[in-house]
């Protein structure tokens, strides 16, 4: 599972079905939870937890075919698995980050959620119960 490579480790990820498996650098930037509408209804959770990463520190190792990509190719889309469904991330900022969601991750990363995002429109059903930072949109720290 977890690999280390030079002084990077290395974790694995994986859909539901095991049909997609990717692998990214334990470097993520940031970690938080969304509340968003739009992960809300990707996830079928009340929230996504994502971790943020530069794009060419994500590998897809397996699934490349099977992979359904649902938005814009060229600007932000979602990457699911073609055959369970599982979200497996999020590619932002002109291609150059992934919010990969954390659910998929079959190794532990070394960071955890730090905030939470778009609290405003988190779903009425759910309570925030830790102490943990919450904003309305995306922080610019």
């Amino acid at each position: 599972m977890a690999e280390t490579t030079g002084a990077v480790r290395r974790l694995t990820g994986r859909c539901l079905c095991g049909a997609v498996e990717y692998d990214v650098a334990d470097a993520f930037r940031y970690a938080m939870n969304c509340h968003c509408s739009q992960c809300r209804r990707a996830t079928g959770s009340a929230f996504k937890a994502f971790a943020g990463i530069p794009a060419v520190d994500f590998r897809l190792v397996r699934g490349h075919s099977g992979l359904l990509v649902h938005g814009d190719r060229a600007a932000a889309h979602d990457l699911h698995c073609g055959t369970c469904g599982s979200l497996l991330g999020s590619v932002v900022r002109g291609g150059h980050i992934v919010h990969v969601t954390m659910g998929t991750l079959v190794d532990t990363p070394s960071i955890r959620p730090s905030r939470h995002i778009f609290v405003g429109s988190k779903a009425s059903w759910h309570e925030i119960t830790d102490d943990l930072p919450r904003h309305e949109a995306f922080p610019d720290d």
